[in-house]
């Protein structure tokens, strides 16, 4: 069982929270944002300097939004904006993103915790040394519900860290080698939540792509290492010394707002693969395009794919705009129903916003987990729920203290721009040809 360092009060006051969440930051942090009028590109982020991050990469791209931190979800972007090279305004991506839950059952069935909402994850922000946002920026978050002596934390990091190689090309000459570094905007937050240190993680990268991640550090409960009893690792007779196994299953709520508009399309698309036909020289691939008019709760399969796509802008080669869903790896637990699929499209309701024990007032019958929601709405305005799992069988080297073990997924753009945002200026005129010689 789970060891909590906060007193027992202290506990039974963080799972008798408020149901009406209380949040300070952006004047736009009273939920997420009506449908905006039909114009494309959107506005960039419409808040205080406070609470604005605003970050010019420096491979051209610019990245805006407004955060603002709640008492159950923590940090919530919103109003996210991408700016590539070459476009004159920002495109707005996201009317706000945020966890929806991280839910944690034990493998002996004897507990199992949601973090945000049943055991005070918002009030365990952390503050950050310097040396942890190396390079960055550390805001100063008042904590809704937290320590009334201590209510502002030095917790939230805002940097940038250089990712690799965006692309080589050095094409069918020698003499020249086209080759871009990217760069990412970094802004994450941690959390402690009895003797786990969350630290949620988002990755603006300069091609447009976001990564959310979430990484589980800190320790693990001493008291669980209680070996003889089946729910550690089996690793042969006589084994001592080893945890209890358990999940992570984090949800991520994404409410979308592309090009300015919450009017977006989702739609599916599968790949099916056929021996040759005959005389053929090899197996032969079609993808089909399913539109999703109504909620759906998804399953990923092989060559199985979703993107959200806007009704309001497209590129310069007149295309719709879209952002890709792309998973990362995942751990499926089957053990409560919101958990048996891998990512969620609901129709916009304010009052859900958690994907278990959801504390809002949705009304008689409305059900406390996303599962419950997708009841065949049509879908005018999606909102994205995405559930990654990890089964966490503790090994020795996770004492002491234990390393940070990752999950997540992002989202890729997909026709937002008619190139590589990142293309040098020399190729700039290869849309959809190749010039001899370069």
């Amino acid at each position: 069982m789970r060891v909590n360092r906060i007193s027992r009060a202290r506990r039974r006051t963080m799972v008798g929270l408020s149901v009406a969440a209380l949040t300070v930051g952006a004047a736009t942090a009273a939920g997420p944002a009506v449908a905006q009028p039909k114009a494309a590109p959107a506005a960039a982020a419409d808040c205080s300097a406070a609470y604005k991050i605003e970050q010019k990469l420096s491979t051209g791209t610019t990245w805006t939004m407004c955060w603002h931190y709640e008492s159950e979800a923590g940090l919530v972007l919103e109003n996210v904006s991408y700016q590539p090279k070459g476009e004159a305004r920002p495109i707005r991506v996201l009317t706000s993103g945020k966890l929806g839950q991280i839910h944690v059952p034990y493998d002996d069935g004897s507990v199992e915790y949601d973090d945000l909402t049943g055991f005070g994850f918002g009030q365990g922000l952390m503050n950050l040394a310097p040396g942890e946002c190396p390079g960055g920026t550390i805001k100063t978050v008042k904590v809704p519900d937290g320590d009334p002596a201590n209510p502002n934390v030095k917790g939230l990091c805002t940097t940038t860290r250089a990712r690799g190689h965006a692309y080589r090309m050095q094409g069918d000459s020698a003499n020249k080698v086209w080759q871009q570094q990217g760069k990412d905007l970094l802004v994450y937050t941690v959390n402690q939540v009895g003797w786990y240190e969350y630290m949620t993680e988002w990755r603006f990268q300069d091609d447009g792509t976001i990564n959310m991640n979430v990484g589980a550090t800190g320790s693990l409960a001493p008291e669980d290492y209680d070996a003889g009893d089946g729910r550690g690792w089996p690793i042969g007779k006589g084994a001592k010394d080893y945890a209890t196994s358990h999940s992570h299953n984090v949800f991520w709520r994404l409410n979308f707002g592309l090009d300015g508009s919450s009017k977006n399309k989702v739609e599916q698309y599968d790949s099916v693969v056929s021996p040759p036909a005959q005389g053929g020289a090899a197996p032969r691939n079609k993808t089909t395009r399913t539109n999703i008019t109504k909620e759906l709760a998804g399953d990923a399969k092989n060559m199985r794919w979703w993107r959200v796509v806007s009704t309001v802008g497209k590129n310069k080669d007149n295309h719709a705009r879209s952002y890709e869903f792309v998973p990362g790896a995942t751990t499926k637990y089957p053990g409560r129903s919101y958990t048996k699929h891998d990512i969620y499209f609901t129709q916009y309701k304010k009052c859900e916003q958690f994907a278990s024990n959801n504390l809002r007032n949705c009304g008689a019958g409305a059900g406390k987990s996303v599962d419950k929601w997708v009841n065949g709405q049509t879908l005018t305005h999606p909102v994205a729920w995405v559930n990654v799992g990890f089964h966490h069988v503790a090994r020795d080297e996770d004492q002491q203290p234990m390393p940070v073990h990752w999950q997540g997924f992002s989202i890729a753009p997909r026709d937002v721009t008619a190139m590589n945002p990142l293309t040098p200026p020399e190729l700039a005129d290869q849309n959809g040809h190749v010039e001899a010689g370069s």
